[in-house]
């Protein structure tokens, strides 16, 4: 089935400068007839590209608002990251109060649902017959990112739901008990989303059953709409029922530290993420228990599809946390060392290698071979100027038949050197 992705290229405002190739974790890139173009084999949605095109020539794909008219009653999921986009926020009561004044039945805090996952994950832990160090399951790039390229870890990640599912579960469960006379087609899900990663998850629908979200928003949209319903004095029903367990999520190593377990790394930086997961399959990190991984930098904070600067957004959700109990939410029987099994993701993650060739072993040893032959003749300047990022990339788009060796000018240089000595 074909992987639907949220990074998507504008063609018309690519200039082809390849800037956007040096930054691309997976290759996923090359520069084509003075165009970008995006394998979607090997893109991870991690949005880096969109970060830092200087054209604005990538973008995000979500869904719009409209799409929740259809539906009787319509659930506002916020990620914790939302709190921190507000200047001047003192009050979590101010954007829940928004919500509902933009329009939404009935809402409920990831951050709240992050709260009763770290319970889980606490008892997951517990269990002596798991690989370790268990992954976080929490940030879809890093799920793709195992799959494409750590197939070998595909184990170690927990297979508990996110928060954003989590959270999803009990909104509708809680709309449920409120009001009877809805049924699933009735209510309409909409998670604010820092990053196109999670459009593509939901997108995808990895537990292979009806969607448990049916609208993904850029918090960035969101926040201009909500900035204007929100007053400084919120209505004392709709209020904020996260703590600082819950609320911490929103950063780098707010995940891990709520599992109460010191032998943990939090990494966050896809380049940090890739050398972490590298340690990872070389058994460089033996006494690790747990490991939280977020590929943009800063944590959710610094999705490409927020407003504010991570480090001033890390700065306000801090200061939120003083005025917040350390947790409101709880799961149950904390000796306990179940998970529920509706929280459970059975689908186990996919593995499958990039960069893979023909299901004949000796075909493609042989191409491989070509490849590592075709590269030592290269310059090793990674210039970029044959559209793709490295030399080796190069080598293996000539050998697949993707490119011309006449695509590096160097080599061309240097033959047409050769030629005028004759």
């Amino acid at each position: 089935m074909k992987y639907l992705h949220s990074v998507t290229l504008v063609t018309e405002k690519c200039h082809g400068c390849t800037h956007c190739l040096d930054f691309c974790p997976t290759e996923a890139i090359r520069v084509r007839g003075g165009k970008a173009q995006i394998n979607p084999d090997r893109c991870i949605d991690c949005g880096e590209c969109i970060r830092v095109c200087k054209n604005k020539a990538k973008k995000s794909v979500y869904d719009k608002l409209d799409l929740l008219s259809k539906y009787k009653f319509k659930i506002a999921l916020p990620a914790p990251a939302l709190y921190g986009q507000f200047d001047n926020l003192d009050d979590l009561d101010c954007v829940i109060d928004g919500l509902y004044s933009m329009g939404f039945d009935y809402v409920f805090e990831v951050a709240r649902a992050a709260e009763i996952v770290s319970e889980y994950t606490r008892r997951y832990l517990k269990n002596e017959d798991i690989p370790r160090p268990v992954i976080s399951s929490a940030c879809p790039v890093i799920l793709r990112l195992i799959s494409l390229r750590f197939s070998s870890l595909a184990d170690h990640v927990i297979p508990v739901m996110s928060p954003m599912e989590t959270a999803a579960i009990y909104a509708r469960r809680e709309a449920k008990r409120l009001h009877p006379e809805l049924n699933d087609d009735d209510i309409g899900v909409c998670f604010i989303s820092p990053c196109p990663a999670k459009v593509s998850y939901v997108k995808n629908n990895p537990t292979n059953r009806r969607p448990l979200i049916d609208a993904v928003v850029s918090m960035k949209e969101i926040y201009f709409k909500l900035i204007s319903c929100m007053t400084r004095e919120p209505d004392h029903e709709h209020v904020s029922r996260s703590g600082v367990v819950g609320l911490s999520w929103a950063t780098s190593g707010g995940e891990s530290a709520a599992i109460f377990n010191e032998k943990y790394l939090a990494a966050d930086g896809i380049d940090n993420v890739i050398q972490v997961l590298e340690q990872i399959e070389n058994n460089a990190l033996p006494n690790l228990e747990f490991v939280e991984l977020n590929s943009c930098p800063g944590g959710c904070v610094g999705g490409v599809m927020t407003v504010a600067n991570p480090f001033i957004a890390k700065a306000r959700i801090q200061g939120l946390r003083r005025y917040l109990p350390v947790t409101r939410n709880f799961a149950g029987d904390r000796d306990s060392t179940e998970v529920p099994e509706e929280f459970i993701i059975h689908t186990e993650l996919k593995k499958r290698r990039i960069g893979t060739f023909s299901p004949d072993e000796k075909l493609s040893l042989k191409q491989m071979s070509e490849i590592e032959a075709l590269n030592e003749q290269l310059p090793q300047l990674d210039c970029g100027v044959c559209g793709a990022p490295t030399c080796h990339a190069f080598a293996e788009d000539v050998i697949r038949g993707n490119a011309s060796l006449s695509g590096c000018i160097v080599c061309s240089f240097l033959s047409n050197d050769e030629e005028d000595v004759k």
